[in-house]
Order: C-alpha cells, then sequence, then structure tokens
C-alpha cells in the first residue's frame, strides 16, 4: 500500500500552486497525496486531479476586505488588530480540518501558516516535514525577509531575525491552545516554525531557486533549497482573437498585475493609467484578484481578466508586480525583465533579489510610487538592454532545474529514516 502524504496550507494563490506541484510530483513518485487548503482551490485541485479537503474560509473574501485596503495600502494601523483576531480564527478552523484529514497519514507537509502540524505529527507519531516559500531559518547573510533593504551587514542582518519571534507568537497564540485542547499534548513553551516539541531541527524544503537566492552557510544541513515547485497550465489557454490583434499590432507589451493583492485599487489604477499616458508604451494588465479597474484606460493598454503566466508571459517584453515568490519566478523563467512594487510580507525580498542578479530595476514600494515614476520605471525596464540579458541567463539555468522532484527525494529518505517513539502511548 502507498503512504498517504497530507500536505496543509493556508494563504492566496502564491501560497498554494507550489503544493500542487509537489503534490503531482509525489503522485507521480506513488504516494497517495491529499491537500487540505482553503475554499477557492477546491476546483484547482479537481483540474489537476490532486485529493482535497477545504480548509475552511475563502482567502480571498479575507484579503479582499475594506480594512484590509486600509490597513495595507493607506498604512493605517488602527484595523490591524481585528484582522490579525480573524486571522488567528481561520488558523483554529483550518487546523480542526487538517487534524480531521491526518488521521491515516504516514506524514504530514506544512508550512509557517499551518505550523500546528508540528504538534500533530507528534500526536500520530509520524513524520513532519516544514517547507518555506521564502528564507525562515537565521543567517548572517541577509536580514529577515520582511526587512525593507537586502543587507545591513553580518551582525545587524542576524540581529533581524529576532523580528521573527513577533510571527512566531502570531502563529503559535492558536497553535498552543490547539496542542492542549485538541491534541491532548503536554504545553509547548516556546514554539518555532523549524524545530519539533524536543528542539530537534525539522527537515526544511525551501521551494525558490538557488540561482536566486543559494542557501546560507550557516543554515543547518536539514535545510535545502530544492528550485520552484511549478504548476504549468493545464487549461490549454490561448490568446483571444482581440488579444492576438492587439500583439501583432505594435512591439512586445508589458505585463502588469498585482496577483492576490486587492490593496489600494482605485489608486493603482489611477497611476497606471497616467503613467501609460506618460510613457506612451504598450501594457497588458491583469485583473484578477489584484482589482485593478479596467475602465476608460487608454488605447496602448491591453486588459486581460486572467491568464496562466507561464502562457502570458513569454509574449511580454517585460512584467511589473507585486513581487510575489510564484510570480516572480514565472517571469523570471520567462526571461522577462521584471520591475517589482513589493507591498508586504516576502515581496520587498524577491524584489531586492531580481535588481541584484541584474534583472530589472530597483523595487519600488507600490504606496510611494506616483505615475511619473512608473512612466520612468516602465521605459528603463524596456529599454535596459542589460535587463533582458541577464533576466536570459538565468532562465536558462531555471528551467535546467526540477524542484519538486529534489523535494520528493528528499520527503522519501525523511519517511524511511523515522523512527517510532516506542515508549509512546497509541493517542
Amino acid at each position: 500500500m502507498s503512504k498517504h502524504i497530507v500536505i496543509s496550507t493556508i494563504g492566496t494563490m502564491g501560497d498554494v500552486l507550489p503544493y500542487i506541484a509537489l503534490a503531482k510530483q509525489l503522485k507521480k513518485n506513488g504516494f497517495d497525496v491529499s491537500l487540505g487548503a482553503p475554499s477557492d482551490f477546491e476546483i484547482l485541485a479537481q483540474q489537476h486531479d490532486i485529493k482535497y479537503f477545504s480548509l475552511g474560509q475563502s482567502i480571498q473574501s479575507f484579503v479582499s476586505q475594506p480594512s484590509f485596503d486600509d490597513t495595507f495600502a493607506k498604512n493605517h494601523i488602527i484595523n490591524m488588530p481585528n484582522l490579525l483576531a480573524q486571522g488567528q480564527k481561520i488558523i483554529s478552523k483550518a487546523a480542526n480540518k487538517t487534524w480531521q484529514g491526518v488521521q491515516n497519514a504516514d506524514a504530514i507537509i506544512i508550512n509557517i501558516n499551518t505550523s500546528f502540524g508540528i504538534d500533530m505529527a507528534e500526536a500520530l507519531d509520524i513524520p513532519v516535514i516544514m517547507t518555506a516559500l521564502q528564507p525562515i531559518h537565521p543567517t548572517d547573510e541577509f536580514p529577515l525577509f520582511l526587512s525593507p533593504t537586502p543587507n545591513f551587514g553580518r551582525l545587524l542582518n542576524r540581529l533581524t531575525y529576532a523580528a521573527a519571534s513577533i510571527q512566531q507568537a502570531y502563529f503559535d497564540l492558536p497553535r498552543f491552545k490547539i496542542r492542549q485542547e485538541l491534541l491532548g499534548l503536554n504545553p509547548l513553551h516556546n514554539g518555532n516554525f523549524a524545530k519539533d516539541a524536543s528542539g530537534k531541527d525539522l527537515t526544511t524544503l525551501y521551494a525558490y531557486s538557488p540561482f536566486i537566492s543559494p542557501k546560507p552557510h550557516d543554515w543547518p544541513k536539514t535545510a535545502t533549497v530544492t528550485g520552484f515547485w511549478r504548476v504549468l497550465d493545464n487549461s490549454n489557454w490561448q490568446p483571444s482573437s482581440e488579444f492576438r490583434a492587439f500583439l501583432k499590432a505594435g512591439e512586445k507589451p508589458i505585463y502588469v498585475g498585482f496577483g492576490s493583492m486587492p490593496f489600494g485599487a482605485k489608486q493603482n489604477t489611477q497611476i497606471l493609467k497616467e503613467a501609460a499616458k506618460i510613457w506612451g508604451g504598450r501594457i497588458v494588465i491583469s485583473t484578477g484578484w489584484g482589482g485593478l479597474e479596467p475602465n476608460d484606460l487608454p488605447s496602448n493598454v491591453f486588459v486581460i481578466d486572467k491568464a496562466p503566466h507561464d502562457k502570458l508571459f513569454p509574449y511580454m517584453a517585460g512584467v511589473v508586480h507585486h513581487g510575489g515568490a510564484g510570480t516572480t519566478a514565472a517571469g523570471l523563467y520567462a526571461a522577462c525583465p521584471t520591475l517589482i512594487l513589493p507591498q508586504a510580507v516576502d515581496q520587498p525580498f524577491w524584489g531586492n533579489r531580481v535588481h541584484e542578479l541584474g534583472c530589472g530595476p530597483v523595487p519600488i514600494p507600490l504606496r510611494k510610487i506616483t505615475s511619473e515614476h512608473l512612466a520612468s520605471a516602465l521605459k528603463k525596464l524596456y529599454t535596459e538592454k542589460s535587463y533582458k540579458q541577464h533576466a536570459q541567463e538565468l532562465a536558462l539555468k531555471l528551467n535546467k532545474e526540477n524542484g519538486p522532484e529534489i523535494a520528493v527525494e528528499q520527503l522519501t529518505q525523511v519517511i524511511k529514516d523515522y523512527k517510532k517513539n516506542l515508549n509512546k502511548v497509541a493517542y
């Protein structure tokens, strides 16, 4: 009988798509796989023939609240306590759903959003594998991914990881309660994303490319940077006749979109309209979850609702987006010069990496950008030949990687090496 692997993840599209890729590779290698994710992603799992169970609330509805817009786009903190409380309720519900889903599991795959899986694995006496879409282990080579700058120097870089304790505490509050009340385990006084209850380092798989962010020298042996976990489109998407006509009417356009980040949509749309007029170049914008409003746009701008990035980006001369790890990867796989306008979380980190690799301009925080600034950046993205050269060189390396395959090799070894606790009373 094949081993049953349960994956549990909470988040937006970029937080779920990599696990679809991982699940597909696990199936290919003979594992039985179930994916637990928010209700937004049931159809996506079905499209890729992955067993699915819901972890609860639609994340799109959560991040589309006006209070989210006020907090992130306008830098207001008045709504933050309410949003944090809602987020912890989502985590608690997801934990209960995950617990139901792992009862017959042979291993659990989690990320920082579902770190309660560490305790569930302890209760069931099965292996757990931590995964991450951005660097979480402390290092002196670069600061915590939440930091706005790429480097403070070795000492200060490491000190920035003290800020991770705040993020850790946010997830630990519901986790500690789940550990005692749902799982019946002894209290855990110190949580850690990458260690078990005894303090042992967990196998941690990083779902991004070492060509973009190499493994630091001071990380533990249990951490592996595997390469991106990509999901290629299987929907047979093709450009519409209107889109084809636009593409044929001039030079390659630049893509602009903000993925699952809907914050400040009205203001962003106005800035983009004005920038398009100032620059005068050709632009394709994607609305999607990002909420860009397609009304009254100049003739040099074409609007699409959504399209798979691996099919769309090869038509583009460059890409402009929020800097989510998945969208960043898609642009670089397509050898597109990239401008990142970060809003939150790990987006500044990827923006800085793209610039440091020579594939695009310095990232510009979205809340600080003006139409003139954006127009200038679009022109530079389009005309600076070195961006294209570096992006092409990087794309050649990325397209030789197989992140899911390396990840599954590691997972297989973890399961093989796992030793049951013979002194443990069956749960």
